[in-house]
């Protein structure tokens, strides 16, 4: 195994994986910007190199930096966590040039799958059910009316580079394509160098399911069920669970049986996820794979009690899957919260500054739930401009979706930040409403439930019987004090 392996990340997922490292027994070393020089990473970290400004072009996303750090600390792996260098094809055969390991797929693999418009080809050979539309690059706004109108509209207008909900447009009809395909063209040129745009038939009021797959050097591949990641907002997820309250078991085999088949087809090595989006009547069409760890993983290791930072690193240093698909079941559900620096009440307008107060639930089971949360940050610490908002990760797990979703309320209830805009409340009138417990979303859910914004929540009957009794409880006082 192992015995030095650096981190080429940085907040939460870094934290996440020096804590699966320090149970494995293998030192760690973190690279940090200026703006993460006090961050709690570093403090836990065995050793640390500082890579440059806090910009990430000019620290986390230079190559050159994360290599020098490797060699002059003798890690012999780098786990670059999720975002950043993780899914850069040329990083991993650059780590391979240089005789370190990447702990993720293999070059190929992320080459493979990282181009959009490449890997629905490689996902209609490999007989994964695809969303109707155009695989092959659009020349032009007039070729792209074209095809839309071929296709029937709605269609979706998407970058082949993008992620993170950029690069991406509905269009409900040909102004929509003659306005939105230049757009996301230069949108594509602008957020990632690569401006080839492809179009799809849009699946209304659908819901965004993934599956979980995980794969080791000797050819064996197995999945690790679904999470549920619809409610989202401007195609950024918010709240995602596992399992999906929509599959059954014949849909949840069907499509775990066609991520495997996918992750076969270009030799996948690693932890990844095949993202589908579903109908509401359990149809289900191939989006895209993420060749790295996901954000919500959690929630997986949650249900299904394995560490997938720990199969990264297994399979990286070459192990076979210790299991089979057969060894695997689904216990219980988990849900997990994304605590968001931003205010909800401002249209979740950033928020940046220092956590005055940041007083979390604590982790470990309560009565009937268990609460996880995910963090890289302390009382004290700056959220700062540079970096995604995301405070921390939220989770509860618990034997149903309904106790899950209560200990999840409970869970938002006990946590307090102050000094910067969060989404707390927000996240907790979700947990509140009726439609979010009977499992009848979409990823129109935000759009629909809060069409003017969010500017809070009704109080629970919980909640009301606290405020009755506090207002008892004040106006006794208040009497005890006339009477004296």
């Amino acid at each position: 195994m192992f015995s030095k392996i650096l981190i080429a990340n940085r907040g939460e997922i870094a934290v996440r994986v020096i804590k699966t490292c320090r149970r494995l027994g293998i030192a760690t070393v973190v690279v940090y910007s200026d703006a993460d020089a006090g961050s709690l990473a570093v403090e836990m970290a065995d050793e640390t190199v500082h890579i440059g400004p806090s910009p990430a072009a000019q620290s986390y996303l230079v190559a050159d930096k994360i290599i020098g750090a490797c060699k002059q600390t003798g890690a012999q792996a780098i786990h670059p966590g999720f975002g950043f260098l993780s899914e850069n094809a040329s990083f991993a055969q650059r780590c391979a040039d240089e005789g370190i390991v990447f702990i993720g797929p293999n070059p190929g693999a992320i080459q493979a799958m990282g181009d959009k418009i490449e890997s629905k080809k490689f996902a209609a050979q490999a007989g994964v059910s695809c969303v109707p539309g155009h695989i092959g690059e659009i020349a032009d706004t007039a070729e792209a009316v074209k095809i839309s109108e071929q296709i029937g509209y709605p269609v979706m207008i998407k970058a082949s580079a993008g992620g993170g909900g950029k690069g991406i447009r509905v269009a409900w009809t040909r102004q929509d394509v003659e306005e939105g395909f230049p757009a996301v063209r230069a949108e594509a040129k602008a957020s990632f160098g690569d401006d080839r745009i492809f179009i799809e038939k849009f699946i209304e009021s659908p819901r965004h399911i993934e599956i979980q797959v995980l794969g080791d050097k000797h050819g064996n591949v197995v999945h690790l069920f679904e999470r549920e990641c619809s409610i989202q907002r401007r195609n950024q997820k918010v709240i995602e669970e596992a399992p999906s309250p929509l599959l059954d078991e014949a849909t949840r085999a069907a499509m775990g049986a066609q991520a495997v088949a996918l992750a076969k087809a270009v030799n996948y090595d690693s932890a990844g996820t095949v993202e589908f989006v579903a109908g509401q009547d359990k149809s289900f069409f191939f989006l895209e794979m993420n060749t790295r760890l996901q954000v919500e993983h959690p929630v997986t290791e949650l249900i299904t009690g394995l560490d997938l930072v720990e199969q990264m690193i297994r399979s990286a240093w070459g192990e076979t899957l210790a299991f089979e698909q057969k060894d695997l079941k689904i216990n219980g559900w988990a849900i997990e919260s994304r605590i968001y620096a931003e205010d909800p009440y401002r249209k979740f307008l950033p928020s940046i500054g220092r956590l005055v107060r940041y007083d979390p639930p604590s982790e470990g089971e309560k009565d009937g739930y268990t609460v996880r949360n995910d963090a890289g940050v302390r009382e004290g610490d700056e959220i700062s401009m540079f970096y995604d908002p995301m405070i921390s990760k939220l989770c509860t797990w618990a034997p149903t979706r309904s106790a899950a979703i209560d200990g999840m309320g409970r869970a938002l209830e006990d946590f307090h930040i102050e000094g910067l805009g969060q989404n707390i409340p927000f996240l907790a009138a979700v947990m509140d409403q009726e439609r979010f417990r009977s499992g009848k979303i979409s990823t129109n859910y935000i759009k629909d439930e809060f069409p003017e914004g969010f500017t809070g929540g009704d109080p629970t009957p919980t909640q009301l019987d606290i405020l009755t009794a506090v207002g008892a409880a004040m106006q006794r006082v208040y009497a005890a004090r006339a009477r004296s």
